[in-house]
């Protein structure tokens, strides 16, 4: 695939929904790749990710095997981020998980670390700081980019000639986005207003049960969509929604529909906790931040932006200037960076931020 070679394998395909088959699906994985791992070409370095966590034993067990280095790249503090959604309430079992992640920072050559907020937690917890490099997220730019509303989708989905706020991602627990729907219902009124959620996850059929039960006219749902697809759909919406759950965990998180939003040229409305997005939002002037969970504040935001069409421009504007400084292909080459160093025997030292 572009020169790569992928190797796949056989794993338990469940929904995401429900902790105990998403478990077995996770674990399916890590022994499988595991194995299949063994017999490919004897590598260099071995890189593994997080979420979801199985996949980083897998690639740490896989490094001793071949006797390599492991890099661990951490795109989620898991298991912290388990508890904050509450798909799992604190137990033995998540402590003894929480040791697991520790011993694996511990064992890397380097840390990828997504967030400098996950670097500081790290740094807090013992890891030493000068194996943790920190790689913000990014867009794959040539994918999107500004492109007039899809008239064929506008007219599929009722949205010509409407101001559309857009969600458009995995719909988790970590979303509330039933508070999204609380706005939808203040805002009836607003006879040219609408709001669109693409895509699934385990917090999609509580959205569908809350739709029903309210029976919103302003509200659209459009099933999960190919990857390939998520720029028609970007291109329907007038601002790009991100949202998470009020919890102190996602202070630190950078959700990755900021990036997109940027290369579709589209201002962000970001309701979450204050923290790393919130930052990057502000510094860039793409769009507006509101505190995470508070409807008045989320309408009130929509409001300015359908409004204020001199702030919206502006917003679309800065957005879209921002995104080259945030390119999947920046982030590829600052995580290759890490990777050659580690394979000189040098640990992650280049490229890396203070926390």
């Amino acid at each position: 695939m572009d020169g790569v070679r992928v190797v796949r394998v056989k794993t338990f395909i469940t929904a995401n929904e429900g902790v105990v088959l998403r478990m077995v699906d996770f674990l399916s994985f890590m022994f499988n790749a595991m194995i299949a791992g063994i017999f490919q070409k004897k590598p260099d370095v071995v890189v593994s990710n997080s979420p979801q966590f199985f996949s980083a034993v897998g690639g740490w067990g896989l490094a001793i095997a071949r006797r390599k280095p492991f890099v661990f790249e951490l795109a989620d503090l898991w298991p912290a981020s388990i508890t904050a959604v509450g798909a799992m309430e604190p137990s033995i079992f998540l402590r003894w998980m929480e040791r697991l992640e520790l011993f694996l920072y511990r064992q890397s050559a380097a840390v990828v670390a997504l967030t400098d907020s996950f670097k500081r937690d790290l740094v807090q917890r013992g890891i030493p700081p000068g194996k943790i490099a920190v790689v913000i997220n990014g867009v794959d730019l040539p994918r999107y980019s500004p492109r007039p509303r899809d008239r064929n989708l506008a007219e599929r989905y009722g949205l010509q000639d409407q101001f559309v706020v857009g969600y458009i991602g995995t719909h988790g627990m970590a979303h509330a986005l039933e508070k999204v729907l609380d706005v939808a219902e203040r805002m009836e009124r607003e006879p040219d207003v609408r709001f669109l959620f693409v895509g699934g996850g385990a917090g999609k059929a509580k959205l569908e049960d809350e739709l029903a039960k309210r029976k919103l006219k302003n509200v659209v749902l459009v099933p999960p969509q190919p990857k390939e697809r998520m720029p028609e759909f970007w291109s329907l919406c007038s601002v790009a929604l991100v949202h998470l759950k009020n919890t102190p965990v996602f202070e630190s998180v950078i959700p990755s529909k900021i990036f997109e939003a940027m290369g579709m040229g589209l201002p962000i409305l970001l309701a979450s906790p204050k923290g790393e997005a919130s930052r990057i939002v502000e510094k860039e002037e793409a769009g507006l931040w509101v505190p995470a969970e508070d409807p008045a504040a989320l309408e009130e935001g929509i409001l300015r932006l359908k409004n204020d069409s001199e702030f919206y421009r502006l917003c679309a504007s800065r957005s879209h200037a921002a995104a080259p400084l945030y390119s999947r292909e920046r982030q590829a080459r600052e995580i290759l960076k890490v990777v050659h160093e580690v394979v000189n025997g040098n640990g992650a030292t280049v490229g890396i931020r203070e926390p």
